[in-house]
């Protein structure tokens, strides 16, 4: 599609204004109304309760001696674990009792034809862009935000007029919400909508804004010869990026270059669909920055530098990936180019440079140190970060990148928010709709017969795939560390470490199998677009990742799984 009228640098002024807006509100929520500061208490409480639950629970089990050995008791055992797990903050003591135990959120999941509006808005993904009466209006995110928070909508009225049974609430910490005595169910609607928005959109969203709008301020100059030697190291170094400045960081970074540097060539999409199988997705798994679910991982317990014992796992898939670009384009694609576009491509070169390196190389390592440092569920040298503070401080990131940094470099990376602002629209929706569908995983998650690493692998993969996977990540984390221990076996924050070895490698690499997977797709989509490429559907997308993917996750699952 031509999005030649948002080309044009967007102003930074009313940016920055709002940013300054949000600042100063910051500021007097905490020093007027101490707001931030008792959302931090509220969650170190939460933590300490379910930490000495833990605790309590972990005695319990090994007073019971060899009962667990028996399979009544076994079973009894694993139910005991869920409801300690469920019922963690003071918040919810005391809440679920008498005739109320045990029919909470664990036994009465929201009806399962609640997914339809989930379903609905992936279908209007897939096909309002194929339909001659719905294209260019589909163009428009003001379109996909009216379909996106419609849809949402309908999710939220179900919860307000006719789910009739408790459910949980994760915002600012875990709880059980009821439903009303009588008359609306205010409390479970707000419960759906500050999980969707206040505890994983506004998060989600402040760290894809921060690295694209930082790393928009840093241009990568110069037109190689598109061989397909040269785009394939283009891929490689994103991937090793990826895991460093995170797969948003990277893929705005290198996604850029890589078109410029394809600019004379006809056959590209398959390039961009490579980069977006290694850059956004496959390369972030060395870190727990590089991609959310990992990060949400370290958040409960897995130790920061666990995953890079990922490595064989990660160096397969992307070699693989870097092999299978490289043969396909050599041998296809780049042999069909026309004999003149290869003309112009060989003559028409300049060398690489950098620019805007200051000071939004620095900004990008605070971004990273926001995100690894300031979590209001881990205390700072004896200081709990307040809550929200992680985002205040990538939103004064992002205006001292707009005030210090160059314009005319964004001028010439035709720097716009045009895909930054697609990813906001669709995903407020996206999050809100598919509450229901983490619902019901989380309470028959422990009932779904998930028992190997390889199945592990499949299940949160091929969710990641249609629902985010950073919360998709974190349904099969809980999950499995409500599974019986086995003897011998290394445990990873109450995960057994071939189980959450599955998981991490499902999430991160099943996130490229759709453009929804993971939110760097959506963008680099949207980028490629931008600058005159046909990028294939949401079906024909899944072609590709099908062809491609679907084969070398099996070879991984008999190689590693």
């Amino acid at each position: 599609m031509d999005h030649s009228h948002d080309h044009h640098s967007s102003s930074s002024k009313p940016l920055l204004i709002a940013i300054a807006v949000v600042l100063i509100g910051y500021v007097i929520a905490a020093a007027v109304f101490q707001l931030p500061q008792t959302g931090a208490k509220m969650i170190g409480e939460a933590e300490k309760h379910h930490a000495g639950a833990k605790d309590h629970h972990g005695d319990a089990k090994h007073e019971s001696g060899d009962q667990k050995d028996a399979p009544h008791d076994a079973h009894a055992d694993k139910g005991a674990t869920s409801t300690t797990k469920s019922h963690d903050p003071d918040t919810v003591a005391g809440e679920v009792h008498g005739d109320d135990h045990g029919k909470d959120i664990s036994k009465q999941p929201p009806a399962l034809w609640m997914v339809t509006p989930f379903v609905l808005l992936l279908g209007a993904i897939a096909v309002l862009p194929l339909l001659p009466l719905t294209e260019h209006w589909w163009e428009s995110n003001k379109s996909r935000f009216m379909v996106a928070a419609g849809l949402g909508m309908l999710t939220l009225l179900y919860f307000l007029l006719l789910h009739g049974h408790p459910i949980d609430g994760h915002w600012p910490v875990h709880y059980i919400a009821k439903p009303a005595d009588g008359g609306l169910n205010w409390g479970q609607a707000w419960a759906v909508l500050a999980n969707a928005i206040l505890d994983e959109y506004i998060p989600f969203m402040m760290l894809l804004f921060s690295l694209f709008t930082i790393s928009g301020g840093i241009r990568i100059t110069g037109d190689l010869r598109a061989h397909p030697l040269t785009n394939t190291v283009f891929i490689a170094v994103g991937g090793l990026l990826a895991s460093f400045i995170g797969t948003t960081g990277a893929a705005m970074l290198l996604i850029r270059p890589l078109l410029e540097t394809n600019r004379e060539r006809k056959h590209v999409v398959h390039t961009v669909i490579f980069f977006i199988f290694v850059v956004c997705n496959c390369g972030g798994c060395l870190l727990p920055i590089g991609d959310p679910p990992l990060f949400l991982g370290y958040l409960r317990g897995v130790d920061f530098l666990w995953t890079f014992n990922l490595w064989p796992e990660w160096l397969f898939v992307n070699g693989m990936l870097l092999a299978m670009y490289f043969l396909l384009d050599r041998f296809w694609h780049y042999p069909h180019e026309l004999p003149l576009d290869v003309a112009v491509d060989e003559t028409r070169t300049t060398r690489l440079r950098l620019d805007g390196m200051w000071p939004n190389v620095l900004l990008l390592l605070g971004v990273v140190l926001s995100v690894a440092l300031l979590d209001p569920k881990k205390e700072l040298f004896g200081w709990r970060p307040w809550m929200y503070l992680r985002e205040i401080v990538q939103l004064g990131l992002i205006g001292l990148s707009l005030i210090l940094g160059s314009r005319k470099v964004r001028e010439e990376n035709q720097f716009n928010y045009h895909a930054i602002l697609e990813v906001a629209a669709l995903f407020c929706g996206i999050f809100i709709c598919m509450q229901p569908a983490l619902q019901i995983l989380g309470v028959k998650g422990p009932s779904l017969g998930l028992d190997t690493p390889a199945k592990f692998f499949w299940f949160t993969g091929s969710l990641s795939s249609v629902l985010d996977n950073a919360p998709t990540y974190v349904v099969f984390f809980s999950t499995a560390q409500t599974l019986p221990k086995e003897a011998g076996i290394e445990t990873i924050a109450g995960v057994a470490q071939p189980l959450l070895i599955a998981i991490s490698l499902g999430a991160v690499f099943m996130g490229a199998m759709t453009y929804i997977g993971n939110g760097p797709n959506f963008m680099v989509k949207a980028i490629a677009e931008q600058s005159g490429i046909k990028m294939p559907s949401f079906f024909g997308y899944m072609v590709y990742s099908c062809l491609f993917l679907v084969p070398l996750f099996v070879l991984t699952t008999f190689i590693f799984l």
